[in-house]
């Protein structure tokens, strides 16, 4: 059970609590984003630019090592350019 637990910590470099710090900051923003997205979709002149905003912060985070490592070549990921 152990291996499972620690083989995502040990692969992201991070101890639980970093962890759950991060995992908690990162998800609370990917839903203060889509909060903002819903009430977009009701008044659109509302949060006009709050989800392609979070979405950029949040990507900049994951690959540009904001995180304390760099994840994009490791990750195959990619920066966004787009607005939702």
């Amino acid at each position: 059970m152990s291996h499972y637990l620690t083989r995502h910590l040990d692969k992201v470099g991070e101890s639980y609590l970093e962890h759950l710090r991060f995992a908690f900051t990162f998800g609370g923003r990917m839903v203060a984003g889509g909060v903002g997205c819903i009430l977009h979709g009701l008044m659109p002149w509302t949060f006009e630019t709050t989800g392609s905003r979070t979405i950029k912060r949040l990507n900049a985070i994951l690959t540009t090592g904001a995180r304390g490592n760099s994840r994009t070549a490791e990750h195959g990921m990619l920066a966004v350019d787009y607005q939702i």
